[in-house]
């Protein structure tokens, strides 16, 4: 994937590009991680599919800022739609804060939005990650003082948050302002998800610590035209099942295409 930079409400964006020549598909990171965390799925899903994923306000490569909320998110992927001239639906994939505002893209834009993929996230959200989140913040003179103040569960998959920096090595997402977002994106989103119309895969992971699959039945079975399957996997599917969640959206898409 090759990255690019655009400039939206006076931030710059950063995005990673499969190119190619297959049909756009759009990809959503969840907290902590960013565009690079699909690099995977997208070399997966080719030729076929280009996944553009972007690095969301606060995470990865795009600016940092203290502007945090839905429609902020919203915004910044229609944005960078629009800065890649990508104006038919194209299915969206989103995972845990991804998968929130990608439902809320759908809603709000419907024209934009084909089918989207939800990963395991779901529509009541009350997270507070301040008490073990908190404490990454800073930078450590090794890797492996950041890795363990990650933990052994967690640090596997933030690799690729990690950064070096002249001064040593840290996250290159800010945990403050990580807090500020996942306050952006708690409460109850009932409403929001059952107001689109377009095909939907909701992909759970029946070891996750995150979502329940009594509650993503819930959202399947609410909702039109929905699915739901369950892989063995934690709350990152795409990485702890790499094999069957491509397989998975590789059906789906052709699905709707």
């Amino acid at each position: 994937m090759r990255r690019g930079s655009f400039e939206h409400d006076d931030l710059i964006f950063s995005f990673l590009d499969g190119g190619g020549d297959g049909k756009p598909l759009l990809a959503l990171h969840g907290h902590w991680m960013g565009a690079s965390d699909f690099e995977d799925l997208a070399a997966d899903l080719a030729p076929a599919w280009r996944v553009v994923a972007l690095d969301q306000r606060g995470f990865g490569e795009s600016d940092h800022t203290d502007r945090h909320a839905l429609p902020a998110y919203i915004s910044d992927a229609v944005a960078l739609l629009d800065h890649l001239g990508i104006i038919d639906p194209v299915p969206v994939i989103g995972h845990s804060f991804g998968g929130i505002v990608a439902y809320h893209m759908a809603a709000q834009h419907p024209e934009r939005v084909e089918c989207m993929v939800i990963e395991d996230i779901g529509v009541e959200i009350a997270d507070d990650s301040a008490p073990f989140v908190a404490p990454w913040a800073g930078i450590y003179r090794r890797r492996e003082e950041l890795e363990a103040k990650l933990g052994p569960r967690l640090a596997p998959y933030l690799q690729r948050s990690i950064e070096r920096r002249p001064e040593g090595w840290q996250l290159n997402f800010d945990p403050d302002e990580f807090l500020r977002s996942e306050q952006a994106t708690n409460g109850d989103h009932w409403g929001v998800w059952l107001a689109s119309e377009c095909p939907a895969l909701v992909v759970g992971g029946r070891a996750s610590r995150v979502c329940n699959a009594e509650h993503l039945k819930a959202m399947a079975d609410r909702r039109k035209d929905t699915m739901l399957v369950m892989l063995d996997a934690g709350h990152s599917v795409h990485v702890d099942a790499r094999k069957d969640f491509g397989v998975l959206c590789q059906q789906f898409l052709e699905r709707g295409a």
